[in-house]
Formats: C-alpha cells, sequence, structure tokens
C-alpha cells in the first residue's frame, strides 16, 4: 500500500468516527481521481449537458463525506464515488425528461438538439434501469459494468477494488454487456408494445 492510500484510509476512518476536519483533509488527497471518475462519466453525456465535471464531484463529494459509511480504504471510496456519481447522473436524466414533458411549464420550441438529448437522457434511464436488474441478478457483473463504463477504470484497477483476477473482471464484462443489451432490447420491445394498445 503505498503512503497516499494509508493516509486515505486513516482519513476516511477518521470521518467514520466522526472527525470532520479528516473530510476536508481528503479532498485534495482524491480529488485527482474524483476528477478522472467525473471526466470519464461526463464523455459520456451530451455535449450541451449543464452539469460539469467538478460540480459532479463536489456533488458526490458532498454524500460520500458527511455520509456514515463503514469505509474500507481508498478503492471502497472511490468505488462507492463511481456508483453516486452514476446516481446523480440518473437523477438529472429524470429531471431533464420530467421538464420536457412540462414539468417546469416552460414553453421550447422543438429543434434537434433538443430531440438528441431527449435520446440520451432516455438511453441513459434504460442503462441504469438495466443495471439495477443486472445487480439482482448477479451483482459482481453490474459493479463489473459500473466501474468499467461508468467510471473508467482498467480490468486491472476493478480486479482490485474487487478483490478477483483480471481474468474474471473481463468474463463479467463479456457477459455482462450481453446481458444489458438484451434487457434494454425487451424493455423497449415492451414499452412498444405498451404504446401500440
Amino acid at each position: 500500500m503505498h503512503a497516499a492510500d494509508s493516509q486515505v484510509t486513516l482519513l476516511l476512518q477518521a470521518m467514520r468516527k466522526g472527525d470532520a476536519s479528516a473530510a476536508d483533509k481528503l479532498m485534495p488527497l482524491v480529488y485527482k481521481e474524483l476528477h478522472r471518475l467525473a471526466k470519464s462519466y461526463m464523455r459520456r453525456e451530451r455535449t450541451d449537458h449543464t452539469l460539469q465535471p467538478t460540480a459532479l464531484i463536489n456533488e458526490a463529494y458532498l454524500r460520500l463525506a458527511y455520509d456514515a459509511v463503514d469505509w474500507q480504504n481508498r478503492q471502497h471510496f472511490v468505488a462507492v464515488a463511481a456508483n453516486v456519481m452514476r446516481r446523480l447522473l440518473v437523477d438529472h436524466a429524470r429531471t431533464r425528461q420530467a421538464e420536457m414533458r412540462g414539468g417546469d411549464l416552460q414553453r421550447v420550441e422543438l429543434n434537434e438538439e433538443i430531440a438528441i438529448s431527449a435520446k440520451h437522457s432516455g438511453e441513459v434511464l434504460a442503462l441504469h434501469e438495466a443495471l439495477n436488474l443486472l445487480a439482482e441478478v448477479n451483482t459482481r457483473q453490474a459493479k463489473v459494468v459500473e466501474l468499467r463504463y461508468f467510471a473508467g477504470l482498467s480490468v486491472e484497477e476493478i480486479a482490485g477494488i474487487l478483490n478477483v483476477s483480471p481474468r474474471t473482471v473481463k468474463s463479467d464484462w463479456a457477459l455482462a454487456r450481453v446481458w444489458l443489451f438484451n434487457e434494454i432490447q425487451r424493455s423497449r420491445a415492451s414499452k412498444l408494445d405498451k404504446q401500440g394498445t
């Protein structure tokens, strides 16, 4: 374990015990890694997204630093951060879709940019729903997808976080992608059937 890793682990343990100053000391040590995660997530979002990586980091960090989580180490913190960032983006997509259905009661002219954004929000939600279903079937495969696709971590980094071999991560990644594709297709077909009746 690197000195920085052990320092992060000590600060996480202090946070768990209620040391408010530990959260402030932790941020500079994990900011670079959180920024890499946020940039990875934002690369998959539409170009006109109103949420920027820094805002995503700040919102995620506020949720992480002040929750009573039994932090194990830096890898555990990063894995939970990836999950929180994904959920923030899903919440943002849901809010955007609600607004597009009249939730904010603003009239806007329809143009291609809005249509593309709406489609993308739907894709984010479809993947989120399928990933939640996969988590019920195979938690580890769902975690591999989250860390690989959303957080942009390497196979080796994921293997370290999940305490499995890189070969297992590759296998889980391949199986999960097929499962998610099939589930998203099934869900879309089901929704189209419901709209047709």
